[in-house]
């Protein structure tokens, strides 16, 4: 299993369990944790320790997975509370111990360094004819440089759609989390006391009463402000994506977030069709998910966008046909697409506050949800998950 035959041989394999009692139960307890533990010393290594806590704690395939599998599962009704407890227990063990093997091999590595690094210091100060103490320290030797992580899954999804557009000649606009009600809805449309509000419950600041209602602040719950403000200070042709952290007032569950990230853009130059923002986002759904996902669009509503429209892409998970392995398709509902982003043509009300011509100029917006397309691409079925912080979790998109 690690680096030699002979550890190889010191891997365990869970068997299967005919008898479920008390005694059997502590017997194959017994054997695991004796093999957990002859595992642990045989670790030398940071390279070593990973493999080991992949065979212990994998999702697919490790130790603990085939435990619940092998014998919670297995277990008769009348014994499965007892067997669920013990397997919990033994759950929490292993955690325990390979933490405890990674904070020993860290402690070694770390001894190891420092007596290398005095050894060097002493020889090198021999070496030039000068006598040092053990607290002296050489600054010609090269710094401890922390290793590098792995991008998060949902900011590596960020970037993958940014990166869609930059390769269409798009720049990348930023603005503030925290907005005024006057950029968050006012200038895209959203009067006061306007139905649509309520759709993008948001949260504001506490102590502005006494502020006109376009200056109160708030958390923005789009990055559509980031558009406004970009034409206020450019002029057209505009081509602008505004990736960014936005909040609403959301309870969380499985596919809901009070904060989430969207990335949205603007187009904006003479000309420019219903057309243009089709064949835009057919393109980048094509570089996203493969050249064979088809898109369409149908009819929707948006205050800032008049024709407005939804998007949906052929499923990718059963090729658009609606069902798969024999059944529908839970993916798609059955149907062979998955609404994905809105969109439509820049209302000519909102040319009016940023100084545009509206009979000279058009353009479209369009935003999307990263979290709800990192979902489909990764096959992650709890978008909480990407807000816990479990690096158990995490790893696998490094």
């Amino acid at each position: 299993m690690f680096v030699s035959e002979s550890r190889k041989s010191l891997a365990y394999s869970v068997p299967k369990l005919k008898d479920f009692s008390a005694a059997a139960l502590d017997k194959a307890a017994t054997k695991l944790l004796a093999a957990l533990n002859e595992e642990s010393k045989a670790v030398t290594d940071e390279a070593e320790w990973k493999t080991f806590r992949d065979h212990w704690m994998a999702r697919a395939s490790g130790v603990l997975t085939q435990v619940n599998d092998l014998w919670l599962k297995a277990a008769p009704k009348d014994a499965k509370r007892e067997v669920g407890r013990r397997v919990n227990e033994l759950k929490g063990k292993v955690e325990e111990i390979v933490d405890a093997t990674l904070s020993d091999v860290a402690g070694k590595a770390g001894a190891k360094g420092r007596l290398d690094r005095a050894k060097t210091r002493d020889s090198a100060s021999q070496h030039h004819g000068h006598s040092s103490g053990p607290d002296c320290l050489d600054i010609t030797l090269p710094g401890i440089r922390r290793p590098l992580g792995a991008e998060h899954p949902v900011i590596k999804t960020m970037n993958e759609i940014v990166g869609v557009f930059r390769d269409l000649g798009y720049s990348v606009e930023e603005g503030p989390e925290i907005e005024t009600d006057y950029y968050n809805f006012e200038a895209l449309n959203f009067p006061p006391n306007h139905p649509a509000r309520d759709t993008q419950d948001t949260l504001f600041l506490a102590g502005q009463e006494s502020k006109p209602l376009r200056d109160r602040l708030l958390l923005r719950t789009h990055t559509s402000p980031v558009q406004i403000r970009t034409m206020e200070k450019m002029k057209p042709p505009v081509r602008v994506v505004c990736p960014g952290k936005v909040h609403r007032n959301d309870a969380p569950d499985a596919t809901h977030s009070p904060i989430f990230h969207q990335v949205e853009g603007l187009a904006v130059d003479t000309n420019i069709t219903f057309c243009d923002l089709k064949g835009t986002l057919d393109h980048a759904m094509k570089a996203l998910f493969g050249s064979s996902v088809k898109t369409r669009f149908y009819p929707s509503f948006f205050p800032f966008t008049e024709p407005s429209a939804d998007v949906q892409i052929s499923c990718i998970f059963c090729g658009g046909r609606g069902y798969r392995d024999g059944g529908p398709c839970r993916n798609c509902k059955a149907s062979g697409w998955i609404e994905l982003l809105g969109c439509g043509m820049v209302d000519p009300n909102v040319y009016g506050f940023v100084g545009y011509d509206p009979k000279r100029v058009s353009g479209f917006a369009f935003g999307m949800g990263v979290e709800r397309i990192a979902i489909l691409k990764y096959g992650v079925d709890d978008i909480q998950l990407f807000f816990n912080g479990d690096v158990r979790f995490l790893e696998q998109f490094g």
